[in-house]
C-alpha cells in the first residue's frame, strides 16, 4: 500500500517545520510548499529570507520543496478585501479570510490536483473525526488516518481548540467545513509550544530557535494604519463625550474601532486626565464617540448580535427557543469566552444572544464553542 501524501505549508517558521518532521516519522510521504503572497511595494518584504528557511528544512527533512504562488489570490481576497472592509467602517479579520482563500482554498486545491492526500498546516488546533461503523464509534485524531483502512459507513469531521490555550487559533479557522477537514492535518494542535519547541531541537531543525512572526503576514512590523493610510484618505472629525461634548478630534473615523484607547487626540481633558475609549462611530458623519469608561450608550450593540455569512462546521446549533443549549462565544482572538445562545435565522444568518452586554464592532468574527469544539460562526453585521 502505498503512503499518503502530504503537502506541508512551509512557512519558514518552526510550528510547519515541526509540523512536516512528525508527519514524516508518522509514515506519510511529505512535501514541503512555501505560499508566497502578495506585499505592498511601499514595505520592506522578509519573504525570500522566509522561503530560504523553509528551503532549509526541507533540505533536513529531505523532503521535495515547492513554491506555490499566490500572490492574486492573497491580494484580491485578503488585502483588497481588508482595505474595502476599513474603508466601509467595519473591522475585519484578514487572517480569517487568509485561511478560507488562501491556505485551505488555493493552496488545498492546488495540492489535491498534483496528487497530494491531504494538505499540513503548524495552525494550533485540533482535527477529530468521529468514524461510526456498525453502530459503534470512536473519535480519532485526523493525523491517524493513515493507520485506518477499512471503510466507514459515515464520518463527521470536527475542529478541536489546541491543546496550548496561549497558542490557539481555532478561532481563525471557523470557516473550514467537512470537505476541506477531511483533507487538512493539524500535526502539533495536541501539542503546547515549548513541547513544540523541544521536538525541533530534537530533530536539530535549522530554525529551532527562530522566534515567532507576529501580527498580519504581510505587514510585518509595521502598524495597521500606517499601511491603511495608504489606501484611505485622512479625514479629520470631532471626537465626542458621552454628553455630546467636542473633546478632541480625530484623523478618520474608519482608522479606528470599539474598545481602542489610541488613534483620537483629546484637547478637552478632565480633571482625572483619565484615558478614554472608542464606545461608537458614525461613519457617515465621521464622528467619533469616546468615554472614560467602556460605555455602550453609542453602540447598538448591547445583549443581542447578528452575525451573517454563517459556517457551521459540524452541525447546526441547538437553537429551539431561548431556553436552548447554552454555547460560548469569542469576539476577538484570545478574547474572553462569553456564554450565549444562538438562534438561527436562516442558513447564513444567526443571532446570538449574551447575558450581558458585549462591545464588539461590524465585521468581526464571532465564533461558537461548544466546551473544546470549534462549532463555527459568523460575521458581525
Amino acid at each position: 500500500m502505498r503512503k499518503k501524501i502530504v503537502f506541508v505549508g512551509l512557512s519558514g517558521g518552526v510550528d510547519s517545520a515541526v509540523s512536516a518532521a512528525l508527519l514524516q516519522k508518522t509514515g506519510y510521504e511529505v512535501v514541503g510548499v512555501f505560499i508566497r503572497t502578495w506585499h505592498p511595494e511601499f514595505l520592506e518584504c522578509n519573504e525570500e529570507e522566509e522561503r530560504r528557511d523553509a528551503m532549509r528544512v526541507a533540505a533536513h527533512l529531505d523532503i521535495p520543496f515547492l513554491t506555490f504562488d499566490l500572490e492574486d489570490v492573497y491580494k484580491k481576497e485578503v488585502a483588497d478585501y481588508m482595505i474595502a472592509e476599513y474603508k466601509a467602517g467595519r473591522t475585519p479579520n484578514p487572517d480569517v479570510m487568509c485561511n478560507q482563500e488562501v491556505k485551505f482554498g488555493a493552496f488545498l486545491k492546488k495540492a489535491i490536483l498534483m496528487g497530494a492526500d491531504y494538505v499540513a498546516t503548524g495552525h494550533y488546533a485540533q482535527d477529530k473525526k468521529l468514524v461510526l461503523s456498525h453502530g459503534s464509534h470512536s473519535i480519532l485524531n485526523v493525523a491517524d488516518r493513515a493507520l485506518v483502512t477499512n471503510a466507514e459507513e459515515s464520518t463527521v469531521f470536527y475542529l478541536a481548540k489546541g491543546v496550548d490555550t496561549s497558542k490557539d487559533q481555532s478561532y481563525f479557522l471557523w470557516t473550514l467545513k467537512q470537505e476541506q477537514l477531511s483533507k487538512i492535518i493539524f500535526p502539533v494542535g495536541h501539542l503546547k509550544k515549548i513541547e513544540v519547541r523541544r521536538l525541533a531541537k530534537k530533530f536539530k531543525l535549522p530554525n529551532a530557535l527562530k522566534k515567532d512572526s507576529q501580527g498580519i503576514c504581510f505587514l510585518g512590523a509595521v502598524d495597521l494604519k500606517e499601511f491603511l493610510r495608504h489606501y484611505i484618505k485622512e479625514k479629520k472629525g470631532k471626537v465626542l463625550n458621552q454628553k455630546d461634548e467636542e473633546i478632541g478630534y480625530h484623523n478618520g473615523v474608519v482608522f479606528s474601532t470599539l474598545g481602542e484607547r489610541h488613534g483620537f487626540t483629546i484637547t478637552k481633558k478632565s480633571p482625572n486626565n483619565e484615558p478614554h475609549y472608542v464606545v461608537g462611530k458614525d461613519v457617515k458623519k465621521n464622528i467619533l464617540f469616546v468615554s472614560a469608561k467602556k460605555d455602550f450608550s453609542y453602540s447598538n450593540i448591547l445583549t443581542n448580535i447578528s452575525i451573517k455569512s454563517t459556517n457551521w462546521i459540524s452541525g447546526t446549533p441547538i437553537t429551539y427557543n431561548l431556553k436552548s443549549k447554552i454555547y460560548s462565544c469569542q469576539i476577538r482572538y484570545h478574547g474572553e469566552f462569553l456564554p450565549c445562545k444562538i438562534i438561527c435565522r436562516s442558513r447564513t444568518s444567526a443571532e446570538v444572544i449574551f447575558n450581558k452586554p458585549v462591545m464588539v464592532a461590524p465585521g468581526q468574527s464571532c465564533v461558537i464553542y461548544d466546551n473544546d469544539i470549534c462549532f463555527g460562526g459568523g460575521v458581525v453585521i
